[in-house]
């Protein structure tokens, strides 16, 4: 999509974990707050997806052992390259260079009338391929709002973190909110009631050698602006020390720099 980061992509990148950002499960949208919620009208265009739109980003990321941090400055162009199917369905191709200082992927989407449906990304990871499709925001966006993401037991962490050749397992439960509108100015110029979303992830990794279980948690906080999409995201990804390691901090941040509509 006009880059949505994935916390699916990023989420504690040190272990190959992909796990889900605006996912949205059959779960009933709720009020954040007492006060009257709002309907935001043509909200697909907050999330455009016309073949040739281009987004270029700059962004940096701090991650290290918790008190050791490594800073480290990257850019990223999100570009929609064209159509595939998948499994008898039409997706749109998001290109992008260098998503969270990761490297060059493919991820796939599906924009209709009541939302966007992530269909995963190439190259994936296995725990992506056990989640996907799903769906990643809903229209209308309603502020203000919260709605379960997903819940999830059992899954293939694809990851030894013992070292006892079993691969952990583990349990992820996700949230997102649409909080509000504010105005934000990035290098590419100043965006007013861009929409305000906050993803939040927290999952519990059981290791196969019995030990207690280790904890992560991905907080990624979005701005899209209309007929743009995403101008800026900060990210925070956090994993439990275990008895090998002092744990992991990860924060990034993208910020647009240059917008190029489609022709």
């Amino acid at each position: 999509m006009p880059h949505v980061p994935q916390a699916l992509p990023h989420v504690l990148s040190s272990l190959a974990l992909t796990a889900v950002l605006f996912a949205v499960g059959p779960f009933a949208t709720t009020p954040l707050a007492a006060e009257e919620p709002s309907h935001i009208d043509q909200s697909a265009d907050y999330f455009p997806d016309q073949i040739g739109t281009r987004w270029h980003y700059r962004g940096q990321i701090s991650e290290g052992p918790v008190q050791v941090i490594d800073n480290k400055f990257f850019v990223n162009t999100s570009s929609v390259t064209g159509t595939k199917k998948l499994n008898g369905v039409t997706v749109t191709i998001f290109h992008d260079t260098n998503p969270g200082n990761h490297g060059e992927s493919d991820s796939y989407y599906r924009r209709d009338s009541v939302g966007m449906v992530y269909y995963g990304s190439d190259p994936g990871t296995p725990l992506e391929r056990q989640i996907v499709p799903y769906q990643i925001v809903r229209f209308p966006i309603t502020i203000p709002s919260s709605f379960q993401q997903f819940n999830r037991s059992g899954l293939d962490f694809g990851s030894d973190m013992d070292r006892d050749g079993v691969n952990e397992k583990v349990d992820m439960v996700g949230t997102t909110s649409a909080i509000g509108r504010e105005t934000i100015t990035v290098p590419a110029g100043t965006y007013s009631n861009a929409v305000k979303v906050e993803a939040r992830m927290t999952m519990q990794i059981h290791l196969s050698g019995g030990d207690r279980p280790a904890r992560g948690t991905d907080v990624m906080t979005a701005w899209f602006a209309k007929g743009v999409g995403l101008v800026k995201y900060v990210e925070r990804q956090e994993l439990s020390a275990s008895k090998e390691d002092r744990g992991m901090v990860t924060e990034i941040t993208e910020e647009l720099e240059e917008f190029t509509p489609a022709r």
